[in-house]
Parts: structure tokens; sequence; C-alpha cells
């Protein structure tokens, strides 16, 4: 951690946003020096939205509310400077990238806050020579910002705000609707910004691999509180702790701690945080009680499969595909991406992942899907129907779509009364509807009578979702089912997907959470440009390298490790996709004569 005067102090900072209300934030005291690359993480409604107001200046000069302590920016109360001040020191970038744009053309975005701010004629088009080629975008100078992807988008926010030269950069979970590769891209600029500029970066985040990989410094935000403090490999020693929050940890520091706690090494040793680490202490542990392997051992126990592979769940046997695409092709009318030559079946009690970078033409799969959208060739059947034959409210009888947004999908005044919707449009009787969708809410320990939008964004999901659920389909589409939920919550919806399955529902599941897909999809489909590029058993998917190469999508981190360690360290990895694999074949191996 850098050892300079502090850029940002909060002493004993409280705030609530109205009388009477829980404190957002609840005496939060903290330092960070110039030149620190700072991660945030903790479960929904932890505060660190709101702490990212304070560090910003938006509370108290936009957010009111009841504010106690002291917030100090260069060494000045925010209490005390403007607005415009505070925002010459510290820039803020948004969750919702769409909302803080101002102009349709890049250039014009660029041009926006630099004319604002009053920055000289004369310097202007160095500045945005010099930020736009810092951020790695000068070839979009002149593009229209609707046709980008969301890596682009994001891009152009930091790009818009480095060009007004502050001296920290806030983000606000900058990540969350992007790709893995469009993800590493935005935390490599940051780490550029930060490494060769010298600005101090604080990023909210929900991507714990990320944070570990790029962040010298972690804080762990709960009920308004700062729980933990500290550098990335002391933050995620406490695992317990994190989760029992509803905290994530990256997938091989669950490794690392699960042999710690089964005494394979030493309590309190400091976690993994990478692949590397991981399989450094993996060999060191196992040196000696495996031999050496050679490219045909590898080769042969991929094809046996390994023992610490779950088998798969069975599906309902001789049943037709729910979901057939055969020779599906779209172009939209405006020239926008188009999706060529879709073959695909899903079988009744499938859980399928639909996996690719942004822009590879997923959210068009689902639109065909579920009638939104109708194939200018070949055919897309749902549980039997053509949508080419049948109005889409047909089809959403039978296939029910959880929105990214759930807001996109609210609209009644109660919890109750939104879960009920769904029914009595398929011509459920009142009454019967409200007890159905009172079972459903509760299940999810929602507040019937509260109205949907006074809820937190993971309970909104969680509302979107009882909709969905009550409806008992026969296949669901969730487009990025967990983007914006804390760990608890995303567990929550999975685990409801996963019991829909079970049950024999269909589930196709565009995420690009690749932890999540591996841990709940049996099935990948891969897509890249408007194609499917494979399709298979998710554990040999991910195991493709080449493909995932192509498809710029980053496999798992217990993937990638059994790759290495099935490489260098024993065959028996191969295959493995699962912590509780890696931990029980380890100590296996340690204990053998």
């Amino acid at each position: 951690m850098t050892q300079t005067n502090p850029i940002i102090e909060l002493r004993d900072v409280s705030f609530s946003y109205g009388e009477g209300a829980r404190a957002a934030l609840d005496h939060v005291s903290l330092s960070i020096s110039e030149g620190d690359f700072v991660g945030v993480i903790g479960p929904s409604g932890a505060g660190k939205s709101t702490l990212a107001a304070v560090m910003s200046g938006a509370i108290p000069h936009h957010f009111t509310g009841q504010l106690y302590g002291a917030t100090l920016i260069d060494g000045k109360d925010t209490c005390e400077v403007t607005l415009t001040d505070i925002s010459r020191v510290v820039g803020s970038v948004l969750q919702d990238i769409d909302a803080q744009m101002v102009a349709s053309v890049v250039e014009d975005e660029m041009l926006f806050g630099l004319e604002n701010f009053g920055v000289p004629h004369d310097q202007i088009e160095e500045r945005i020579n010099q930020t736009l080629a810092t951020v790695g975008i000068s070839d979009l100078r002149e593009r229209e910002i609707a046709t980008l992807s969301g890596g682009q988008k994001q891009k152009v926010a930091i790009a818009a705000i480095l060009a007004l030269a502050p001296r920290v950069l806030v983000l606000d979970e900058p990540t969350a609707a992007l790709d893995p590769a469009s993800s590493t891209l935005v935390f490599e600029t940051l780490r550029k910004v930060n490494e060769l500029a010298g600005i101090t970066i604080v990023v909210i985040e929900q991507k714990v691999a990320l944070l570990s990989k790029y962040c010298g410094r972690v804080l762990v935000m709960n009920e308004g509180t700062l729980a933990f403090d500290g550098e990335p490999h002391e933050v995620f020693s406490h695992a317990s702790e994190l989760r029992s929050m509803g905290v994530d940890s990256p997938r091989v520091a669950r490794m690392a701690n699960s042999l710690a706690q089964r005494g394979v090494i030493a309590a309190g040793s400091a976690p993994c945080l990478n692949v590397a680490e991981a399989k450094e202490l993996v060999a060191d542990l196992v040196a000696g009680h495996v031999p050496t392997p050679g490219e045909k051992d590898v080769a042969a126990a991929a094809r046996a499969g390994s023992r610490h592979v779950p088998a798969a769940r069975p599906h309902a046997e001789g049943a037709e595909p729910v979901v057939e695409l055969s020779g599906v092709n779209f172009s939209y009318p405006s020239g926008g991406a188009s999706v060529n030559d879709l073959e695909m079946r899903v079988y009744p009690g499938e859980l399928v992942g639909i996996v690719g970078q942004n822009g590879a033409g997923k959210t068009t799969l689902t639109k065909l899907l579920n009638g939104l959208l109708r194939p200018s060739s070949g055919s897309v059947r749902i549980a039997g129907m053509d949508t080419h034959d049948v109005p889409t409210s047909a089809i959403a009888a039978r296939c029910a779509t959880l929105f990214q947004n759930p807001d996109r999908q609210i609209c009644k005044d109660t919890v109750l009364e939104e879960v009920a919707f769904g029914l009595t449009l398929h011509g459920v009787g009142d009454q019967e509807a409200r007890r159905r969708a009172a079972a459903a809410a509760e299940r999810f320990g929602l507040p019937l009578d509260e109205s949907p939008f006074s809820l937190s964004r993971g309970q909104r999901q969680m509302v979107a979702l009882a909709s969905v659920v009550v409806l008992d389909p026969e296949v669901v589409l969730l487009d990025e089912p967990t983007s914006g939920l804390d760990y608890r919550e995303c567990m929550t919806v999975m685990e409801t997907v996963r019991e829909m399955a079970e049950r024999g529902c269909a589930v196709i599941m565009v995420c690009h959470d690749m932890e999540v897909v591996s841990d709940f999809a049996e099935r990948l489909v891969v897509m890249a440009n408007g194609r499917i590029l494979a399709r298979g058993v998710a554990e040999e998917v991910f195991a493709d390298e080449e493909l995932m190469r192509a498809a710029y999508v980053e496999p798992p981190q217990v993937v990638a490790l059994a790759a290495e360690l099935a490489r260098d360290v024993s065959p028996e990895f191969a295959g493995v996709s699962q912590v509780s694999g890696i931990v029980d074949l380890t100590e296996e191996m340690v204990n053998r004569d």
C-alpha cells in the first residue's frame, strides 16, 4: 500500500437517506492514499454505492439525508467546497453507463466535459488524443455510441472522465454487464492509468477474481460498516466470514481455505488468489506422491474421465426436444449484429449455458426463442410450436423469460400483485393466482404488500424470478440472471433455477459469469460473431483452450487450474471442474503411501 498523504479520508462518517431511515453508512473511517488501487466488495445493501457517493461528493451535494462525520478530498471537507471543485479531483463512472452518456458520438462525449470544465480550446485536442490513446479507443473517435459494445461504452465513459485529468477515479460496478474478456480489458485500462498516470482507483465490483488480481487493497462493506480492510490475500483468508455476509471469494481461495480446514495445509495459511499460486501449492503438496505425467497419460485420463467429476444429472429419456432451432438466420433492419445458421436442441430438464463475448448474438438468440423476433429463414420450435405460426402470447404461456434488468418486467404496485400478474394473464382465477403467488413470494422471503420498486436490486430480481417460477413453464430463458447480485442472492437464484430443471423445465441461461456457468450449467453453447462455434458437455467445452480463445471466453479458475495440474502434476486432475474435486483429489494424493 502506497504510504503517501491521503487523497481521500473519511472520519467517522455516517449517512442515512432520510430521517429515521437505516444508516447506509455507520461510523466509517478510512484513508486512501494517492496511487492506491482499491477494490470495494460487499453484499447488496451493504453501503458500497453510498460510500462511492460520499467519495465523489454526490453526498452531500446531490443526495440529501442525515450526514455526520467529515469527508476530506485532497484535504478539503466536502461540505465546505462545491461539487465542481470536488469533480476536479474525483471523477466518477456510474454503474448505468447509458444514463451517464450525454452525446451520441464518442468525440462529442469527450468534448462535453472538457468544455463544461472550461479547459482552454488550444488544449482540448491534445487532451482528447492522449486520453483516447491511453484507454486504447482512438479508432472509436467518430463512432456513434449506440453502435458500441458494452465494453467499448465503458471505455468511452472512463476516457471522458480521464480527459478532465482527475486525480481519483471512482467506479461503481463497471463490468456488471460485460463478458469476461471485456471485463479484463476494463481492468487492464484501470491498471494502465493507475501505473502510468498515477491516478488513484477506487472500484466497486462483484467479480472477486478480478479484484484480487488487480487491486492492492480490498475493502469489505457489510451493513454500512467497514468489515475488512487489507491486502487481498489477507481479506480472502476470511472465507467463512465473507460467505456468511454474502460475499464470494475466488474459487482458488476457496480451495486453499478448504485444504486448511481439512488439515492438509497449516491453518491460517494465506489463500491462493490465482491459478499460478494454486498450481504451485498443489504441486508442492503432492510432490513425491504421484509420478510426473506424460502427454499420453493426460490424454488417456481425459478420455477415461475423473472419479472426481460428478455424473451428469439424468434427464427425461426418449423425450422430444422442447426447444429446437434449425437453420435459423436473422438480421436487424438497421444492419445490427445478425445470427446465422443456428442449430440447437434442448431437452426437458436440461440446464444449458449460452456463452460468448458481448455482441456474439446471445441476446438475439433468446429473443428468437421467446418470439420477440422471428427468423428470416429457418425455424424455431418451442414446446412443439413453430414461432412463425403462433402469437407471442402463446409462446409466453410455455416459455418464460427472466430479463437482465428486473425493472423492465415489473409493473404492479405490490409484490403479490406482480407475482400473480402472469397467472391472471394466462387465465388463472384471481383467488387461485394470489394463493400461488403468495406461496412463491414467501419462498424467496419477499414482503407481499410492499412495492417492488421500494426493494433492493437483488430483491427486485427475486420478484421477477418468483413471477417466472409461479408459471411453472416448460422452458425458461435467463438473460444474465446474476448480474448485480451479491453471492447469497446469486446462489438463491441459481439453486431455484436448478430445482426448476430437476422438475423437468428446460433452462437456457445467458451468463457472463463463467464461475456460475461452471457451477450450474451441464451443457454449453458457445457463440461468436452471430454463429454457434460449439456445443457440448460443460467440462469438455471449457477445457478446449482454442475454442475459448476464439470465443473470447476465459474459462473458470478451477477448470484452468485442473488443466494445468493434469498437464504438469498428475493426469488424474483432467476434467475436474469443481473446487471440491480439486480438494478431494489433492487430499487423497497427499495421504497415499
